[in-house]
């Protein structure tokens, strides 16, 4: 995510969306990992596909994350504003509703998503630090 706050919110939405469509992807290819590890699929063929499907919906949902995010910040011309985070992060949410066809899934997700999105986003605002000794 090196280089993904710099600049306002709202513009290089191409180049923000590749950013979090990788570490999307990462984060996927990570949990694909461990789940190919821990369920051992009967056959080389079905753990490429358990490790491909979970790579590509983590970097879709990256993707839309990060396209969301952006365009909420163009269209409602308010860049530093933590909604668009909670936006993005809901309509990634939503997406894994979608690919769940679960409604109860979807709302969850999309709450879930959408306030640590908001979190991240008012903790980059503020200087807020998860390590490292404290501020005095």
């Amino acid at each position: 995510m090196a280089g993904y706050w710099d600049g306002p919110e709202g513009e290089q939405c191409p180049r923000r969306t590749w950013l979090t469509t990788r570490v999307g992807a990462a984060a996927g290819l990570i949990g694909a990992a461990y789940r190919v590890i821990l369920l051992q699929p009967g056959t080389a063929l079905a753990a490429v596909q358990m490790a491909a499907v979970d790579t590509v919906t983590m970097a879709t949902l990256g993707a839309v994350f990060g396209v969301t995010t952006c365009l909420s910040a163009e269209i409602r011309e308010k860049p530093e504003d933590p909604l668009n985070y909670f936006i993005g992060g809901c309509a990634s949410g939503a997406l894994i509703g979608a690919r769940t066809h679960n409604y109860f899934t979807g709302t969850m997700s999309c709450l879930g998503f959408g306030i640590t999105a908001a979190l991240i986003k008012i903790g980059n605002k503020e200087g807020w630090r998860l390590a490292g000794p404290p501020k005095l």
